[in-house]
């Protein structure tokens, strides 16, 4: 049951331009669409086919769309092949143009997605009836380079994603090590079964992947470069990278380490102790993939009876330098290598539990295969939306393995393919549509173009074919003066038959022979003598050649030795200098946690500090404020005093000049006269009496004995002295013993008491008493209060303190 309406897809709809994107330099995602014939001609079909670009898809009643959205789905691809598509098409439509790119120095990945049982390990190797597209990727590389291959391993990996380059004899020396190495036998009979089996493996997948090496395909190359090809095979299992190609892990129950992704400082990435093996065939290249094919990891499903269960990366790596003037040998520059590399990725097909009913190991498999194809599509999504949108969302290439392994593809070094392989059976469809909204989303991220700038070393083109026509040239020359003498006695003897005795024909064609016989034998001795004596002279030439090689040789075993032994200096050196430095950093780092401690309780001390200035800022504000209320209540208490005082110098004055008049009227004196010499000044008067009141009352108050020393000692004077002591005695030790005689001319003074700040005063001085003689000054008035002023600005302090 079809709808009316159709739905249409995200990649029929208007496209909306990016913002800020030359679109010129950008090139988009290709995704092709592979459809696989019906297994059971009973199976109905949720696909039709519209046009070589697009596909109508029609939900069935069974699937979830259906009860939903009843809707047609209507879907665009680059190209669609049809399930009667042979492999050749798929091939020459997807993956040579790829093959060119290889050859032309530019990065290519091609990846087969879709649902599990749809074809895609198929489409990427094949079989043996119809090879898939990576072993024609092989075909047509090595068609195309045969007569520009390098020697094996002049070309050698650095195991840092790049290469060097080795020159003859070294690599002679390494090909020698892969002859022996091939023709060592094993030591015991355990490992002989086991490599026994292991060819008997190998053996067994040749035949099943038997394969006729199509030679119709060449693309035109640089013919002044000479090519080296180079190939890995890796799976991404359960979050892990693990090399197909290890051998070194036979020893651990072929259990298979992970390896990890690193950058090459170039932002490629790779997979750092990978595996690179130089192949210099197609045949060798596919021997090898079905070596790595073996550790796969498959598994027989519900689905799939050889169930991928990991997502598998063969890389095709093409190595190119220049040949130097003479076009004989490579430059040895690391820096003229140019390094390309086609990665072809079998992904693992997503799948629902409620269909495989997978349960334990093949769960957890299952769960890890969504997740990254999951993250995949995260991160083609954000890419999608930053290149739209202009956005700058940050992709999340590291949460999956596959995302971080290609991630400067997506970041536009290099080209990118995808062919969606797709099961037309109504069973698939919730998961078919699942793959055609991922197709979708791939189909509107771009790559930027690249472009391979071609070194140009100053050499004139077609310098390797020139050489390789001297070179025949030298073998034809070479081939012509050897045939100027025949060394074969091609002359058929004669019929030596002789029937007649008068058969003198005969006898006489016999002696002729004979004597060509001869004549040919002496020039071939002849000839031969002469290339005995060259081959004589040439020997003693090698000879004398090598003599010479030899000292040279005795004279380089010198100089090794000599550089040995400074070698040897200098790493004793070294090493004293390393153990050194390991000191100096051991104290270098237990100088920074000192540095580090003492600038932590710095700042704790600092804070303290802080803490205490603003305490005492608090103090200080408080004691001020204090200070200034005391101030305040002191004034205030003192103009209390001044009024009261001056209230009553006022009513004493007022009594005084009463007593003066009625004085005045006994006496007959003026009064103006007694008031001129009794004018005192209120303010002043009361001043001095305030403070005479204060410093009587300190001075009772703080007379008191104090805490004293017993053990303190006075110097024993030898002058006659009056003691002054306390009214309690101080029980000092050494005490000086001192007459008590009133007719002395010096006293000495022994006091201790607190002053006003509860402080120890100490009085010890000695003072001489004189007598004088009075000075007579003016009278005065018998004024109370007048007197007390006067005797006390007129007293003397008799101590020091």
């Amino acid at each position: 049951m079809k709808s009316s309406r159709t739905k249409m897809p995200l990649s029929a709809k208007k496209p909306i331009k990016p913002r800020n994107i030359n679109i010129s330099s950008k090139d988009p995602v290709k995704v092709y669409c592979r459809i696989r014939p019906m297994q059971k001609l009973t199976d109905e079909s949720c696909i039709k086919i519209i046009s070589p670009t697009t596909i109508l898809i029609t939900p069935p009643e069974s699937s979830v769309n259906y009860r939903s959205n009843n809707k047609d789905i209507e879907t665009s691809f680059t190209k669609i092949f049809e399930d009667d598509a042979t492999q050749k098409i798929v091939f020459n439509e997807v993956a040579l143009p790829f093959v060119e790119n290889l050859l032309t120095g530019k990065n290519s990945l091609l990846f087969t997605y879709g649902v599990t049982g749809s074809g895609k390990t198929y489409t990427m190797t094949g079989d043996k009836n119809d090879i898939g597209m990576m072993p024609r990727c092989l075909d047509v590389l090595f068609n195309s380079i045969k007569n520009n291959q390098a020697k094996k391993y002049i070309f050698k990996s650095d195991k840092m994603n790049g290469f060097d380059i080795q020159n003859d004899n070294d690599a002679l020396l390494d090909r020698q090590a892969e002859i022996n190495a091939a023709l060592t036998a094993p030591k015991n009979a355990k490992k002989a079964k086991k490599t026994i089996a292991n060819d008997s493996d190998a053996d067994m997948n040749n035949q099943l992947y038997t394969k006729e090496c199509d030679e119709s395909q060449i693309i035109q190359i640089d013919q002044d470069n000479l090519y080296a090809v180079f190939v890995t095979y890796v799976e991404i299992y359960n979050k892990g990278v693990y090399d197909l190609l290890d051998e070194s892990d036979e020893p651990r129950g072929n259990i298979l380490q992970s390896k990890s992704i690193k950058d090459d400082g170039n932002k490629h990435m790779f997979v750092h102790g990978v595996t690179e093996v130089e192949v210099t065939s197609s045949d060798d290249a596919f021997k090898v993939f079905c070596r790595g094919q073996k550790k796969r990891r498959v598994a027989h499903t519900v689905l799939n009876a050889e169930s991928s269960r990991s997502h598998s990366v063969f890389t095709i790596r093409l190595v190119q330098a220049p040949l130097d003037c003479d076009g004989e040998n490579i430059i040895n520059d690391k820096r003229v290598i140019r390094i390309s590399q086609l990665s072809l990725v079998d992904l693992a097909g997503s799948e629902r539990t409620n269909r495989t009913n997978n349960t334990g190991q093949r769960l957890r498999e299952a769960g890890n295969i969504n997740n990254s194809l999951m993250t995949l599509r995260t991160c083609l999504e954000i890419l999608r939306d930053n290149q739209i949108n202009g956005t700058n969302k940050i992709v999340p290439y590291r949460d999956s393995k596959l995302t971080q392994l290609f991630k400067n593809f997506f970041d536009g070094d290099g080209s990118v393919k995808m062919i969606i392989c797709i099961n037309p059976s109504n069973d698939d469809y919730d998961e078919t549509i699942q793959v055609i909204k991922f197709s979708e989303i791939t189909q509107d991220v771009q790559t930027n173009k690249t472009n391979v700038q071609k070194i140009d070393m100053g050499f004139t083109p077609g310098r390797r074919l020139a050489y390789n026509k001297i070179i025949k040239d030298k073998i034809n020359i070479n081939n012509d003066n050897n045939n100027n003498i025949n060394y074969n006695f091609d002359i058929s003897f004669p019929d030596v038959e002789i029937n007649n005795p008068h058969d003198d024909t005969t006898i006489k064609n016999i002696i002729n022979f004979l004597h060509q016989r001869i004549d040919k034998k002496n020039t071939l001795q002849a000839d031969l003598s002469v290339k005995n004596n060259n081959f004589n002279q040439i020997l003693k030439n090698v000879e004398r050649h090598n003599i010479e090689l030899r000292v040279d040789n005795n004279l380089l075993k010198n100089c090794a030795e000599k550089q040995k032994e400074q070698l040897n200096k200098y790493c004793t050196h070294v090493s004293g200098t390393e153990t050194q430095n390991d000191k100096l950093l051991s104290k270098l780092k237990k100088s920074d946690e000192l540095i580090k401690t003492l600038k932590q309780e710095s700042s704790n001390k600092d804070h303290l500090l802080n803490q205490a200035q603003l305490n005492q800022a608090k103090l200080i504000k408080d004691y001020d404020l204090n200070y200034k209320n005391e101030i305040n209540k002191i004034k205030n208490e003192q103009k209390k005093l001044i009024e009261n005082g001056t209230h009553k110098v006022t009513v004493e004055k007022k009594n005084l000049e009463d007593k003066l008049r009625r004085t005045q009227e006994v006496l007959d004196i003026p009064v103006s006269t007694i008031v001129e010499e009794n004018n005192v000044n209120v303010h002043d008067a009361v001043s001095k009496w305030n403070k005479q009141q204060s410093t009587i009352i300190d001075s009772k108050k703080n007379k008191q004995t104090v805490y004293y020393n017993r053990r303190n000692r006075r110097s024993q004077s030898a002058a006659p002295k009056l003691p002054h002591q306390t009214r309690e005695p101080v029980k000092t030790v050494m005490q000086s013993n001192l007459k008590n005689n009133n007719n002395k001319s010096r006293y000495c003074l022994n006091s201790r008491e607190h002053d006003s700040d509860d402080v120890i005063e100490v009085i010890s001085n000695i003072e001489n008493l004189k007598q004088t003689s009075p000075i007579i000054g003016k009278k005065r008035s018998s004024n109370k209060y007048d007197i007390e002023n006067i005797s006390s600005d007129n007293k003397r302090t008799r101590v020091n303190r």
